[in-house]
């Protein structure tokens, strides 16, 4: 009887944290592929090892047993992996990550100057794009990771994880100013110019969806490329835009936009990350990948 190592792993993970969802976050993995585990191992060992319940899980007395060795065995072995990635990937290492400019701004630009801090000797390749060429491009092998926010579309065995919400507002240039007052409808929205991303991207896809969702077509005046170019388009009071309210937070601070409340909630959207779990990865990598697992919010 020899069960893979792999399943020891994770029971080790589903045991330590007694939960099948918080052990799958920390595999980079699914909750269906560790239940499929527990099972296997479950099976081939010939005893159950957990209790489930509403509340989590709870070990059987066999699951107890096992655990007092396997959790000695896969500590020393990951910390094994830590100081042998110390020594060999994270001096001199590299990291390679795909972002989108949403997901740079409101979130990754701070992490990574963090962890350039921390670790200075490795070497942090950055590629910026839309959601969808940053996919690609961690399917070709060019990144070790994605950065992108939702909405976005992936396929086995790829893994996705939330690391923060954005939340987004709706802004205009000084013009426009008196509009702050009283909230307006996406069907009076329709009457002034709004500005947005183009159909290729996610973010057109996103808004597209919210206003489908309420009964109307989204049609803008201003289509750009870049959501860099948003603020400026925005300031110069050439038209409306949606924007993360972390993008808008400076120029609404020096008043040189305006934020203009909505009738409608305008949904959260997700930062995620994004990664290859059966693609074996550098140290700087998983280094960086356990930052921002460890930092991620709702």
């Amino acid at each position: 009887m020899s069960a893979s190592f792999d399943y020891y792993r994770t029971f080790y993970y589903v045991a330590k944290y007694k939960n099948f969802t918080r052990a799958a976050t920390m595999l980079l993995s699914s909750q269906p592929s560790v239940t499929r585990s527990i099972q296997n191992l479950e099976s081939e060992l010939g005893c159950r090892l957990f209790i489930r319940s509403r509340h989590g899980v709870t070990l059987t007395p066999e699951g107890e047993m096992l655990y007092r060795y396997v959790a000695p065995a896969c500590e020393r072995i990951l910390r094994g992996e830590e100081e042998l990635g110390l020594s060999l990937g994270l001096h001199g290492g590299a990291v390679s990550v795909g972002a989108t400019e949403t997901a740079l701004h409101c979130l990754l630009l701070d992490r990574l100057a963090l962890f350039q801090k921390e670790h200075p000797d490795v070497k942090i390749r950055i590629s910026n794009g839309t959601t969808a060429h940053m996919l690609s491009d961690l399917k070709e092998g060019r990144t070790d990771v994605a950065v992108v926010p939702t909405p976005l579309q992936i396929e086995k065995p790829y893994s996705t994880v939330r690391l923060r919400p954005v939340r987004s507002i709706l802004v205009g240039g000084p013009r426009f100013s008196a509009l702050m007052d009283k909230p307006i409808s996406l069907q009076e929205l329709i009457q002034y110019p709004l500005a947005g991303l183009t159909e290729a991207t996610m973010s057109h896809q996103f808004y597209e969806n919210f206003f489908a969702a309420h009964g109307l077509p989204l049609n803008y005046d201003i289509e750009l490329a870049s959501a860099d170019l948003l603020l400026p388009v925005v300031s110069h009071n050439l038209g409306l835009a949606f924007m993360p309210e972390d993008l808008a937070a400076q120029a609404l601070s020096e008043k040189r936009i305006v934020s203009i409340p909505l009738t409608e909630e305008i949904p959260n959207r997700y930062i995620c990350l994004v990664r290859d779990p059966s693609r074996p990865l550098g140290a700087a990598a998983r280094c960086l990948i356990d930052m921002l697992l460890a930092d991620r919010i709702g």
